[in-house]
């Protein structure tokens, strides 16, 4: 079976994002010359994984097209293939991870504010430029795997579908169209509008792949089309060299939460913090909490039990996670936050499992995340938005450590037998070779 040349659309390969991640391993493998990415400007700024394949195309200033007057503002970035610079770690990049204050005052304040008064939509939009036609053409794809997470990366991708006329798959991360509608004036109308446009992209999708099982079934019910799950497979041997399997807490026993935190994640963190104060009040514990972040939140410094640490290398997180005595995956109970996060499945929850701890989930109910760990009992789940609840669940674990082995151990046989990335990614390659040669669909 030959190896098709494939164009991913939206999402560069990484070490450091969810879809990032999922993208490098679901293509770990595959032949380098024959991927090939184009994705907007600014997500060039962080460390990219050229393992996979340095063939890039940045979407800039000739394609990522703003309107008055945030094109006075906006930062231009040069279009075109991307040469990229040597980091430590085997990482490549083009740009400093930092934010700067000019980026945090428009993504944090400005954009909301766009957004809130309904003409964020109507700003921004991606072209086909003349350049990029000639770097499509030369690369001449056989499938398209596009990520479109905003409407214009959706407009876009029906573009490119429409230039290449070559079989494209379509995968969602996050429900981020039930975001669109949540709030803002005008809020029916761009719900409309989103709608409308993803169904056209849909038209023109031969595969349809979602992120779980969960999301399958709604989309299904949404927009009437059938989609395969494929979330993040992970490499068992690697994640599981320093698999826990002695149960027994440390003096100082650690709750672990890496990850990002902001928006959806913050509010939940605050309430494990409390809870953790709660649980060494009662107990005479010292049970730490520790936040494995890239910037530490303000709110650290209220809590003696909370601590911070930086991340670490992506090679050294098998030794972190298995080296923790609890593994915390948070969800914030807000509106907002449900709706986007509801049908997603959390990137390094297969790399949890697999590593021997024992698993805290706490967030609300009725997502993709509580579904699963409930059907397969591979998590201590805590669905209720109360500092004495999870406390009391928190000490129940402390204090027993059957459940702890029970609950750990059966995430491992869960993740070992539903998360191998050589079955997952032999089954994810086998769709994509089935495109290959196929007439596009017309939509």
């Amino acid at each position: 079976m030959t190896t098709p040349k494939v164009l991913v659309v939206g999402q560069p390969f990484t070490r450091h994002t969810g879809g990032g991640i999922t993208l490098s391993n679901l293509f770990a493998g595959w032949d380098p010359d024959k991927l090939a990415v184009a994705c907007v400007d600014n997500l060039f700024e962080g460390n990219i994984d050229t393992s996979v394949t340095d063939n890039y195309y940045r979407l800039g200033e000739k394609e990522h097209k703003w309107a008055f007057p945030l094109s006075l503002i906006k930062k231009k970035y040069p279009s075109g293939p991307v040469t990229f610079e040597e980091r430590q770690g085997g990482q490549k990049s083009t740009e400093s991870t930092k934010r700067s204050l000019r980026v945090r005052l428009i993504m944090d304040y400005f954009f909301p504010f766009l957004q809130f008064i309904g003409v964020f939509h109507l700003l921004s939009r991606i072209v086909m430029s003349d350049e990029l036609k000639h770097w499509l053409d030369e690369y001449d794809p056989d499938v398209i795997y596009a990520q479109a997470p905003t409407r214009e990366m959706v407009l876009f991708c029906i573009a490119i579908h429409d230039y290449l006329k070559k079989p494209m798959i379509y995968h969602v991360m996050d429900d981020w169209p039930s975001t669109i509608g949540s709030d803002g004036l005008f809020k029916n109308y761009w719900k409309k509008v989103v709608e409308r446009d993803l169904k056209t992209l849909l038209g023109r999708t031969d595969v349809f792949m979602s992120i779980s099982d969960f999301m399958s079934e709604e989309y299904k019910r949404r927009y009437g089309r059938d989609s395969v799950a494929f979330h993040n497979p992970i490499e068992i041997d690697f994640w599981k060299k320093y698999q826990r399997t002695d149960y027994a807490l440390a003096e100082c026993p650690n709750i672990l939460y890496a990850g990002r935190t902001g928006l959806g994640i913050d509010s939940s963190l605050v309430t494990v913090a409390q809870a953790v104060a709660k649980v060494n009040k009662e107990l005479g514990t010292a049970v730490r909490f520790t936040l494995q972040t890239g910037t530490k939140p303000d709110w650290i410094d209220q809590y003696d039990c909370v601590y911070h640490n930086s991340f670490v290398p992506y090679e050294e997180l098998p030794r972190v996670f298995s080296g923790a005595d609890f593994l915390l995956l948070p969800y914030d109970f807000s509106d907002q936050a449900l709706k986007f996060i509801k049908y997603s499945m959390p990137t390094k929850a297969p790399e949890f499992m697999v590593s021997g701890t024992p698993i805290i989930i706490f967030g609300p109910d009725q997502t993709a995340l509580v579904n699963y760990a409930r059907a397969y009992n591979w998590a201590e789940v805590v669905t209720r938005n109360s500092v004495e609840v999870l406390a009391d669940r928190i000490k129940h674990l402390v204090q027993n450590e059957s459940m702890r082995r029970r609950i750990a151990l059966k995430a491992v046989e869960v993740a070992e037998s539903r998360h191998d990335a050589r079955e997952i990614t032999r089954a994810f390659s086998g769709i994509i070779c089935s495109l290959e040669g196929q007439q596009a669909l017309v939509g």
